[in-house]
């Protein structure tokens, strides 16, 4: 069973990922988000990944595969569009609990849907996940403000990793240690993944 996201989409948004998330998930990957922009006309881009974190650019083209007749057939966007399935890449979105939990002492942006002790934005590292939410310590508080605060889930309205050295080497490693355990090549060492 796949972990629920618990930062979701709103509007049409939310209505693609409600139609697409099962087709993902059939094909053995999970949906990480949905989102609708003007570029190109218009753009759907899906972000997924198989539940390991990783993806590759064939791992794109059989999403794509999987979701093309879905959307055809449920035509949820009522104009043309460009259909874009990508990675979440190295300084991805946090979606899931998991997703906190995996990249906990690693630098954050996150932005509230409400107010938490007078502000929405936050940018720190994550030191501790609860059942509830999240603590950041944050590394650049304003003068006067706590060095910590602690994030309910259900206040988190979008929450992005800082791409760091830090980041990218632990990445690298983690992208390396799946390669293995599926038994790819390239997971020697030499050839650098594809993490975009």
């Amino acid at each position: 069973m796949v972990e629920q996201r618990i930062i979701r989409e709103h509007g049409l948004e939310a209505k693609v990922a409600d139609l697409v998330e099962a087709p993902i998930e059939a094909a053995g990957y999970r949906l990480v988000r949905i989102r609708i922009s003007g570029l190109n006309g218009m753009t759907l881009q899906i972000m997924a990944e198989r539940p390991d974190g990783t993806m590759t650019v064939e791992d794109c083209e059989a999403v794509s595969r999987a979701l093309s007749p879905v959307l055809e057939a449920a035509d949820p966007i009522d104009r043309a569009y460009h259909l874009e399935v990508s990675s979440p890449g190295i300084d991805r979105p946090l979606v899931r609990r998991g997703d906190f939990e995996t990249w906990a002492g690693f630098l954050m942006k996150l932005e509230a849907n409400r107010l938490i002790g007078e502000r929405k934005r936050f940018r720190g590292r994550i030191v501790a996940v609860s059942n509830a939410g999240i603590r950041i310590e944050r590394d650049q508080p304003a003068y006067g403000e706590p060095n910590a605060v602690d994030v309910p889930f259900d206040a988190i309205g979008e929450a992005r990793l800082v791409l760091t050295d830090d980041l990218v080497a632990a990445s690298l490693k983690a992208d390396k240690a799946a390669r293995k355990r599926r038994g790819e090549a390239g997971a020697a060492g030499g050839e650098e993944p594809d993490l975009h």
